[in-house]
């Protein structure tokens, strides 16, 4: 079964622009394939704004730049050739995978190590990676194996050098944090190219800017953690943010009836056990959302609730409560809710 590079969100949140009443400024709205998944843009256009088939190729040869450099599904990308390269060597590395990687590191800095980046050893491990294999539940020797190359303290990373270094034979994973880079980058492409009103959306990571076409915010939802179905769980009415939303419900293997997620604790080398199933981040960056989205979502809810709230982060979590769930959201995301506090 091919298996998606930036498959993670597709399956944990469907972020969808909600069709609003009354009349609407024209908008155009542009799409196309990346990364093994689907991006969007709608955009309102101005007197000033550039053709349409431009910006299609203009966001296409960003989207085209962000996969040669950060997909692990491809032998010739940037992060594929860092992987394979020798440990106490400096590797040189562009500008957009340092600002990545530094991004990464900080946010594993503040998460008590719930997000890593190196944590790619493991994921392939249990089958998520790019080579997916028979679902199985590897042995605890082997897992305990890995988890001694995993852990971004054994990496260094020079950013006025532009240069990291590995200290372990270790591998780096940006799933959780390239499509909201490549979120950002169309976003702040666009605002150079004069376009002020759009919505980016790479494979469920969004970022919004101005009015929408109806002249008012950006309606936004938030899916309802159901493999079976696909329902709304939260309406958000959203200007100038990045929103992105970590589960752990479409993307798992059940064995002897046990269920495994796709979402592996670098701490323990195993899948997350625990009720805490979405977690949506509002953030200025669709970068930083994203990573913090899977960095919460590892932590668990009492935990995740904890630190976002230490963070000032707008957090909106579903959790699972028998055959229900349940929704809670932190102090600064109450003023996304499109229908108000609840």
């Amino acid at each position: 079964m091919k298996r998606l590079f930036f498959s993670r969100l597709l399956y944990a949140v469907m972020l969808l622009l909600l069709a609003g009443c009354g009349s609407q400024e024209q908008a155009a709205r542009l799409s196309g394939a990346t990364m093994g998944t689907a991006w969007h843009v709608t955009l309102v256009s101005g007197s000033s704004t550039p053709e349409s088939a431009a910006l299609q190729t203009g966001i296409e040869d960003i989207l085209q730049g962000v996969d040669r450099s950060m997909s692990t599904y491809r032998e010739d990308s940037e992060i594929s050739r860092f992987n394979r390269a020798p440990v106490a060597t400096w590797y040189t590395l562009s500008p957009p995978f340092v600002q990545v990687l530094a991004a990464a590191l900080d946010v594993g800095r503040h998460s008590e190590g719930a997000y890593d980046v190196t944590v790619a050893p493991l994921v392939d491990l249990w089958g998520f990676g790019p080579t997916r294999g028979a679902a199985a539940v590897p042995d605890a020797p082997k897992i305990a194996q890995l988890l001694a190359v995993v852990g971004q303290d054994k990496l260094r990373l020079d950013v006025s050098g532009s240069r990291a270094m590995k200290q372990a034979p270790l591998s780096l994973d940006f799933s959780s944090i390239a499509k909201g880079y490549a979120v950002d980058a169309v976003a702040d492409w666009l605002l150079g190219q004069g376009v002020a009103r759009f919505m980016v959306e790479v494979g469920g990571e969004v970022r919004v800017a101005g009015r929408s076409p109806r002249g008012d915010a950006w309606r936004i939802a938030i899916e309802r953690p159901d493999s079976a179905a696909r329902s709304v769980a939260a309406a958000l009415a959203v200007t100038d943010v990045a929103v992105a939303t970590s589960g752990d419900y479409r993307n798992f293997f059940e064995l002897d009836g046990v269920r495994y997620s796709h979402s592996i604790d670098p701490r323990t080398g195993y899948p997350v056990a625990h009720d805490l199933v979405s977690v949506t981040v509002i953030a200025d960056s669709a970068m930083l959302a994203d990573a913090w989205a899977t960095a919460l979502e590892v932590l668990g809810s009492e935990r995740a609730t904890a630190v976002a709230q230490q963070r000032d982060l707008a957090v909106y979590f579903i959790r699972r409560v028998g055959d229900n769930y349940q929704s809670s959201y932190t102090d600064g995301f109450a003023q996304y809710l499109a229908d108000g506090p609840r």
